[in-house]
């Protein structure tokens, strides 16, 4: 059997090598000069593989239509890709977090063994190759018992996988077709959102592009600017409605504060809660989306205060100014002398103890409203996608296609950070390979 494999990140080069491995002939089509290069920068260059979670956490760590994945996860779990990487030569370890990466710490090495991979299996690679028309015939049926009943039916498939066209006019024809071209995030490496516009000319839903696992922007820029590049490390964060007086997402880790605003891990996976948000772009306008930053989680208010007290004993003859250095990384002194409104020149032993529990509040609490999500662009995942009721969990096969299946971030389904969403593309891609080879 003939099987097509458009797009060569990890959901795709999955998807090819279980197809071939299934004894098809795959060819592998690519548009950029290489494979992987989205892999090749995850997890800061290091290539944060997957999760050691148990599979059955892993929907709870998937905002975006996570349940829809339950069968794929059945089929090629986070061991498995661990395996599949030891089968290679290449060993890996957890880290803070249950993150899993490669020894080597090199994206690089991960992504050698998927082509590794695919060279054993002969899997045909054309690069520099832009798909412009999946190419459809339609279902054909010789027992009229049939055609009457598919006339009843409307969800019947009416058309079937019969090839592609690439941009510089080549026809190939295959017998299946597994789409995995990515979402909109990181147009550098290729993801530029082709895979959209080639289903929906045979029928198929997009739901909203939004950027998820992104930047926020603040109004008080100021602030974010001041503390450029400062990251901070166990620290408490909340997203709130202001509204609502709800807390939309709470965690707790490393955070980062950037020209713009706020960037960094416990960041990013609030954005995935923020950007599905009712009315989250009116709540944002009207600047009714808070930011609460606890910069002392582990003490309670009453501790911080003993600390604080601890703090001022030894510091008395100093201005207040210079008796911060022990609570508060020193860029961040400024910005919250400033809020405390305390004179940053009075004498520690003449601070009082409104302006010590004012001090504390701030601590505890320190607050930025949220203006804006960064662009697309800049995004790590997509949001959005192939509506996830036109394909079927089990198969990955389209519900209006016969033949055409899909793998990865063009389907509407995202995660956390933490290597959630590379499982994603493995497990699509293992799915629809395997599947695609049997049906």
């Amino acid at each position: 059997m003939e099987v097509v494999v458009i797009g060569g990140g990890p959901a795709g080069m999955m998807a090819a090598i279980t197809s071939a491995e299934n004894g098809n002939e795959v060819i592998l089509i690519e548009k950029m000069k290489s494979l992987g290069r989205k892999l090749l920068i995850t997890g800061k260059g290091r290539c944060n593989i997957t999760s050691s979670l148990d599979m059955e956490n892993f929907i709870k760590n998937i905002p975006g239509n996570g349940r829809f994945l339950f069968s794929c996860f059945q089929n090629f779990t986070n061991e498995d890709i661990i395996e599949f990487l030891k089968e290679q030569g290449l060993e890996t370890k957890v880290e803070r977090g249950n993150r899993v990466f490669p020894v080597t710490d090199k994206s690089q090495d991960v992504l050698q063994c998927f082509t590794k991979k695919l060279k054993e299996l002969n899997v045909k690679i054309m690069y520099n190759s832009q798909v412009i028309e999946i190419i459809t015939q339609d279902v054909k049926n010789n027992n009229q018992n049939n055609i009457n009943e598919e006339q009843k039916n409307k969800k019947e498939k009416k058309i079937a996988i019969k090839g592609i066209r690439l941009a510089n006019g080549k026809e190939i024809t295959a017998d299946k077709i597994i789409l995995a071209t990515g979402g909109k995030s990181y147009p550098l490496t290729g993801s530029t959102g082709d895979g959209y516009k080639l289903v929906h000319k045979l029928g198929h839903t997009i739901t909203e592009i939004k950027p998820s696992l992104v930047p926020l922007e603040c109004y008080q820029k100021h602030i974010c600017q001041e503390l450029q590049g400062l990251s901070l490390r166990n620290v408490k964060i909340k997203l709130e409605d202001i509204e609502k007086n709800k807390i939309i997402y709470e965690d707790f880790g490393e955070m980062l504060f950037t020209h713009f605003g706020v960037s960094g891990p416990t960041i990013l996976s609030g954005s995935s809660h923020l950007v599905r948000y009712k009315n989250v772009e009116k709540l944002l306008q009207d600047k009714k989306i808070k930011l609460a930053i606890d910069l002392k989680p582990a003490l309670t208010e009453e501790k911080l205060n003993d600390r604080i007290l601890r703090d001022f004993e030894q510091t008395k003859n100093k201005q207040f100014k210079n008796s911060l250095d022990k609570l508060l990384p020193q860029k961040m002194i400024n910005i919250v002398i400033d809020l405390s409104k305390i004179n940053p020149k009075k004498q520690v032993n003449e601070i009082t103890m409104k302006e010590r529990i004012k001090l504390i509040q701030i601590l505890k609490n320190l607050e930025l409203q949220i203006s804006d999500f960064r662009p697309i662009d800049e995004a790590i995942i997509t949001s959005g996608g192939i509506n996830i009721k036109e394909i079927n969990p089990k198969t990955m096969e389209s519900k209006i296609v016969k033949g055409l299946y899909f793998a990865g971030e063009v389907i509407d389904v995202d995660a956390y950070t933490g290597g959630f969403n590379l499982q994603i593309a493995y497990s699509t891609g293992y799915t629809a390979g395997q599947l695609a080879s049997n049906s």
